[in-house]
């Protein structure tokens, strides 16, 4: 057990405020004035965003994800499907926001099979808000919401800690910056499918050009009020290196013919089912 937590005996939870953390934040401060080293949090890095147009509701996402300054994976999905008519962008810990979209998924499924109609944003909504806040923010996972229902397109933005708003156009992430003043200075009201998808391409791109822990390509999910969606994998690689290594010409030498390697010698030994001995598995 670290020397920052205090385990407390099982006990009735006691009334009114609570102050269980009071020797943990005097042992930080100790620790802080001594020169110990403190807990630090996760450094994570992702550009989301999400946004309505005329007919529904574009989503995008980079694919980088890093541990610290290490880039893990150059392809990773970050739009998580929640139903048929929602989709959620995840940043902050992959797998928090991985796992946290399913169970939300697989809730709303149930719902859907009780009920016997399409599931609503905003219950998906309130689902995550109420998941993420019961951890207090503990869940590194900050979402954006996006889906269609009988309401009309929606987005939300929900925080970590659960709180959530809604607005026409939303970012998160490190690079949320960037995406948010493309959208800030080219956003307009009812903007057709087309432009929408350009705006969340260019805002994505904002982020992973001035966000080191955003990078890779853009992804693109359209969700559209007449039930249609298009996920689209890769709708931008602005950093595919096949263009860069097919300008440096290779010295021949460097290309071993087939064939190079002599074979000294060579056994071939027939296998048939005849040779398989087959043995009963126990079942009690």
């Amino acid at each position: 057990m670290s020397e920052y937590s205090h385990a407390r005996a099982p006990m009735e939870e006691p009334a009114g405020f609570s102050f269980e953390n009071t020797m943990r934040n005097e042992m930080l401060q100790r620790a802080a004035t001594s020169g110990s080293p403190l807990p630090s949090a996760t450094k994570t890095g992702t550009t989301i965003v999400g946004m309505i147009f005329d007919g529904g509701v574009v989503l995008g996402a980079d694919t980088r994800a890093t541990n610290d300054t290490t880039i893990a994976e150059k392809n990773c999905e970050k739009i998580h499907y929640i139903a048929d008519n929602i989709y959620c962008c995840g940043a902050g810990t992959a797998a928090d926001t991985e796992k946290t979209t399913d169970l939300i998924s697989s809730q709303l499924e149930l719902l859907r099979m009780n009920s016997k109609s399409q599931p609503r944003v905003v219950t998906a909504c309130t689902l995550l808000k109420r998941m993420l806040f019961r951890y207090q923010g503990h869940i590194s996972a900050a979402l954006v919401l996006g889906g269609c229902d009988v309401n009309g397109p929606h987005i939300f933005n929900i925080a970590p800690h659960g709180s959530t708003f809604s607005q026409p156009y939303t970012t998160m992430g490190s690079g949320s910056l960037a995406a948010m003043a493309v959208f800030e200075t080219e956003w307009r009201e009812s903007m057709d499918e087309r432009a929408a998808t350009e705006l969340v391409k260019k805002a994505i791109l904002a982020g992973v050009f001035n966000d080191l822990g955003s990078g890779s390509n853009c992804d693109t999910t359209v969700i559209r009020v007449d039930g249609t969606v298009t996920v689209t994998r890769g709708a931008v690689t602005p950093n595919d290196p096949l263009k860069l290594r097919s300008m440096i010409n290779r010295s021949s030498k460097m290309t071993i013919p087939l064939g190079a390697t002599p074979v000294l010698s060579s056994t071939y030994t027939p296998f048939t089912l005849a040779d398989v001995t087959v043995t009963e598995m126990e079942t009690e």
